[in-house]
């Protein structure tokens, strides 16, 4: 008896299983699989009621199957106008046995020549979900780890944003990529081997770009890199990335040199939902980097328009809105550059018109508005759209060390601090060196209305008199300084909308204060004191005080209290300005306390639109008393003095009701700090 025989007979049950299993073996070996091929196909489109279609099948068995399909088709959800959601030339993918039946988790899928179509409705029903189709809008099963595609194209659409995209991909030999037709988007290494172009469409925006990769792209649950060099444009936007980036189809990780660069910043906004400002062209760059839903961007420099911005920030992707935070920094800021960030056209920014925010994809109907607007005007009236403050939180702030400014303004620093929060943004900083001294501003926007409500408080802090009129010699070599605070509430989208409704008051007071006596002697018309001070030379005489105060309402501003006080003349005056309308019309009479000769003292009237103002003496009193010192000169030469001798009615102003009304911190300022 042969040995194998008398094993077999002392071992039945082992002999059993072993005999079994090499048959299987040998089944399996020469199993051909198309013999079930067409059972899979009908169960797949019975399952998902859709046509399923293939021309050979190969299966490789083990814990984690491979499955190799040529010439697939599958047909598309019923509601789609495409007919098929997929045809490929081969489909190679694996299986986790391991992880079903709580998900169907696919390792690694190989694509050659695929034509595949991907949808979204507005309801959440996609295309891809396999499933029962009263199931369909429930969450996929389905997971993808990582993808190879060679020679291909996908299309998605999803008709809730909306958006559409085509991408086109290919492969090349990393070492000829010298050969890529586009020199901007050729790898800077070997690393690359798969281009993919893509196009199309965001928020009715349009796009288009190239993005380099490896052989293979981490998908779905990986959170394993792959290279990445990507090119977008966007209109006038253009972004450029290189780094590292994980799960393609739904980004878990990225680390990335990012450089951006455009014609406005508020043109973004479509693609990240950020109400950035209307800006001058830009160019941008930093270290971009993704972790779980926060991203973050270090070593932020560049510039805007002139300006340089360096610093730092963060966007957090979090429920119910995202929250954006920023430090940025400017050793340079060239407020030119901000004007169109609220609606200002500025010379200096190359004569292009300030983009609205309501037509950052429009940019000639913004041009077309900018130029129908009344040339008069200063108060800028680009609206603004409330509606984006309600998409994000934001916490922002600016320093600027130095600042250049049109017209020789005394500017010489900026810090500003920004809230947004629930649409209401809080500007609880924004301060300017001013004239040696601080402009301090406060402002609430609250965009939880359709119609912007705006407050805005603004206090004046040690103005130096000297640095605000530098080139005024005579009247810049005193000393003073003036404070006050403005206080506005009004409504509105644009900035001349909110001031033409507003409602508030002005304070404005000069403490410490010197001025030219020849500049208050020619504020008399007092020529006999000029041409003594002419001969004898000048000096500076003190002021007592001084100091303008404003009722608003209704945008209409009315004067109660416009006096300057001097040792030797009393200037008072009234006035009243229409933000509206942007005019004002303000009257000083100036009356001397001492006598004097050749006094032609007489009111003063100051009026026009803030852009045009005009000056004129008041006719009346000055011809009242040419005429009398004429008459009397036909009938005695020295009595035609007579008229122009002032006999100096001038009483000293009651200083301190001028404090009182106009200090430089009103008590309702103390209050709010």
């Amino acid at each position: 008896m042969s040995s194998l025989a008398y094993h077999a007979r002392r071992h039945p049950v082992f002999t059993g299983i072993g005999l079994l299993v090499l048959v299987l073996v040998i089944v399996a070996a020469l199993f051909d699989w198309n013999w079930v091929r067409a059972p899979i196909e009908r169960y797949i489109s019975q399952k998902t009621q859709r046509t399923f279609k293939m021309d050979d099948l190969h299966v490789r068995l083990g814990f984690t199957p491979t499955v190799r399909m040529r010439n697939v088709y599958f047909g598309n959800a019923k509601w789609s106008k495409e007919e098929a959601m997929a045809r490929v030339e081969m489909v190679e993918f694996s299986i986790s046995l391991r992880d079903l039946p709580d998900k169907i988790l696919i390792p690694r899928v190989a694509l050659t020549k695929p034509d595949l179509v991907f949808e979204k409705l507005k309801d959440e029903r996609r295309n891809w979900v396999l499933a029962e189709p009263s199931e369909s809008s429930s969450p996929s099963k389905l997971r993808i780890s990582t993808l190879s595609v060679d020679e291909g194209r996908l299309r998605y659409f999803d008709h809730g944003e909306p958006f559409n995209l085509e991408v086109i991909a290919s492969t090349f030999d990393p070492a000829q990529q010298e050969k890529v037709k586009d020199a901007d988007a050729a790898p800077s290494n070997n690393r690359y081997s798969t281009r993919y172009a893509f196009s199309g469409k965001y928020h009715d925006a349009g796009f288009s770009g190239t993005a380099l990769t490896g052989e293979v792209l981490s998908f779905q649950e990986s959170g394993v890199p792959f290279p990445f060099n990507g090119d977008l444009k966007a209109g006038t936007t253009r972004v450029r990335v290189e780094g590292t980036i994980a799960d393609a189809a739904d980004i878990s990780g990225i680390d990335t040199q990012l450089r951006i660069e455009g014609e406005t910043l508020a043109n973004l906004y479509p693609f990240l939902l950020l109400p950035l400002p209307a800006s001058p062209p830009y160019s941008l760059r930093g270290h971009l980097i993704l972790k779980g839903n926060r991203y973050t961007i270090d070593d932020l420099e560049g510039k805007i328009g002139s300006t340089d911005i360096y610093g730092k920030g963060a966007y957090v992707d979090q429920e119910p809105r995202p929250l954006l935070t920023a430090e940025l920094h400017s050793k340079l800021l060239k407020l030119t550059d901000l004007g169109p960030v609220i609606g200002v056209q500025t010379k200096e920014s190359g004569g292009k018109p300030a983009t609205s925010q309501a037509a950052t994809n429009k940019r000639e109907t913004a041009k077309a508005a900018d130029q129908a607007a009344d040339p008069n005007h200063i108060l800028p009236a680009g609206k603004f759209d409330g509606s984006r403050l309600e998409k994000i939180d934001a916490e922002v702030t600016l320093d600027a060390a130095r600042l250049e400014v049109p017209s020789a303004l005394p500017l010489e620093s900026l810090r500003a601090s920004l809230r947004l929060k629930d649409a209401v943004l809080d500007l609880s900083q924004l301060d300017f060196g001013f004239a040696g001294g601080t402009i301090a501003s406060r402002a609430k926007l609250d965009a939880r209305q359709p119609i912007i409500n705006t407050d805005l408080q603004v206090d004046f802090k040690k103005i130096q008199i000297a640095k605000l009129l530098p080139k005024q010699e005579k009247i810049a070599q005193g000393a003073g300084q003036v404070g006050g605070a403005l206080k506005l509430n009004g409504r509105g989208n644009s900035i001349a909308d909110a001031a033409a409704k507003a409602n508030g008051s002005l304070h404005l007071a000069v403490v410490n204060g010197r001025i030219s006596n020849l500049a208050d002697a020619v504020s008399g018309l007092n020529g006999g004191k000029v041409v003594q001070l002419l001969l004898s030379g000048d000096k500076t005489i003190a002021v007592n005080c001084g100091g303008v105060a404003f009722d608003v309402a209704g945008g209409q501003g009315r004067s109660t209290l416009m006096v300057i006080d001097t040792e030797e003349t009393q200037i008072v005056g009234t006035g009243s300005f229409d933000l509206a309308a942007e005019r004002f019309d303000f009257l000083v009479e100036p009356k001397p306390k001492n006598p004097g000769i050749l006094s032609l003292r007489t009111p003063v009237r100051a009026t026009g639109s803030f852009k045009n103002p005009e000056f004129q003496i008041e006719k009346g009193p000055l011809l009242a008393r040419a005429g009398g010192a004429i008459a009397l000169a036909l009938t005695a030469p020295l009595a035609a003095l007579l008229p122009l001798i002032e006999t100096g009615p001038g009483v000293s102003t009651d200083c301190g009701r001028v404090k009182r009304e106009a200090g430089s911190m009103p008590k309702s300022s103390r209050k709010n700090r």
